[in-house]
């Protein structure tokens, strides 16, 4: 049974310490205010390359147990992006319990910010689901360790159109696996959830010549995307009845599944959503015995990471975007040492992150 599928299965049988789901976990951090409302979760993976840095997500999810799967998960997930990205971090991520068109406020974020700096910098926050680069200077007249803010602040910011970029990458490498050829022009692609990082996909995607159909939850985006660059829509409750070529999880995690993969008719899956795979032993598997190629979400996302990066690093955006369009050749990469060991894609990547990781636990032990 793999890790996630424990965490999946554990969260809500027993303490947090004596459970498999926080295992390989430095921290996990409860914070409340009554005042404001904030209910928030960080956790904290590993802190062996640098700092945890990741992102606030705020959804309204429908328990406290889900809540805390999701920060274990994303923060796990966050350092083996930045090991397999080559950057100085560690994995972290943090959670805010709430519906944020509704529920996020001012006075919020800042106390959130409050919180982010107890913790003395072992965590470094920027955005995700739900947050914007507004969030982060309210967070920023709290903590300094804080990224993705305004650039008028001398930040990055917004984190999301590099995320994009990468996953872009990791689709076009993909494609060049699969068919010979990286060129995505007539393509059919299929992007699931179109906020910042799913609309700019869509438009790398469109001006190349893809044949793009979207789907959203909320029905003005969906109104708005379409028009704006043209695209086909879907509103079903099947999005694998849809003629695709590619699928592309741009929403949130666990949509690679055994019910799932049991009506794909893709060719491949490339997004910018974390833990796709709902269980990622049985189902990165499952993918590839299906002769589907999947691109490693921690790989190909991980452009956002890398932009928010060179605020601590102090390289510029040109740099940025240069190390972003790496991740075709390291998703080459991952897929060749599939094929090699006769492994999944989730895998091969796997073992490569690890293995950085272990390297530089090896060495901090020695030193």
């Amino acid at each position: 049974m793999s890790d996630l599928t424990i965490l999946n299965k554990s969260i809500d049988r027993g303490p947090v310490f004596n459970s498999e789901a926080f295992k390989g976990h430095e921290q996990l951090v409860f914070c409340q205010d009554e005042e404001t409302g904030l209910k928030a979760i960080i956790g904290i993976h590993s802190t062996t390359l640098g700092p945890a840095l990741g992102g606030t997500r705020m959804w309204n999810y429908e328990n406290e147990a889900d809540a805390i799967r999701d920060a274990l998960r994303l923060s796990r997930g966050m350092t083996y992006k930045a090991s397999i990205s080559g950057l100085d971090l560690g994995g972290g991520k943090a959670v805010i319990i709430g519906d944020s068109r509704k529920d996020k406020t001012d006075a919020l974020m800042r106390k959130f910010g409050e919180y982010v700096n107890s913790l003395s910098g072992r965590y470094i926050t920027a955005e995700d689901v739900g947050i914007n680069t507004h969030d982060m200077e309210m967070v920023k007249l709290e903590t300094n360790h804080v990224t993705g803010i305004p650039e008028h602040m001398g930040g990055s910011g917004d984190p999301s159109p590099v995320t994009a970029y990468g996953v872009f990458m990791g689709m076009k490498a993909s494609a060049q696996q699969k068919w010979g050829s990286y060129s995505l022009a007539g393509k059919k692609v299929l992007v699931q959830g179109i906020g910042h990082v799913g609309e700019t996909l869509v438009k790398y995607l469109t001006d190349e010549g893809a044949i793009v159909t979207i789907n959203d939850i909320h029905e003005d985006r969906i109104v708005e995307i379409s028009a704006k660059y043209n695209t086909q829509v879907y509103r079903g409750n099947n999005l694998f009845e849809v003629e695709m070529d590619i699928y592309a999880p741009c929403a949130l995690g666990a949509t690679v599944n055994s019910k799932t993969i049991e009506m794909m008719k893709c060719d491949i899956i490339a997004g910018a959503a974390n833990n796709q795979l709902e269980d990622e032993v049985v189902h990165g598997q499952m993918v590839k015995d299906k002769g589907i190629l999947y691109a490693p979400d921690f790989l190909i996302n991980a452009g956002g990471l890398i932009n928010v990066y060179r605020e601590i690093a102090g390289y510029d955006q040109a740099e940025a975007m240069r190390r972003t369009e790496n991740i075709y050749d390291t998703t080459l990469r991952i897929f060749k040492l599939s094929q090699e060991r006769n492994i999944s894609t989730h895998e091969a990547a796997l073992k490569i992150a690890e293995e950085r990781v272990a390297q530089k636990k090896a060495e901090l032990a020695n030193a």
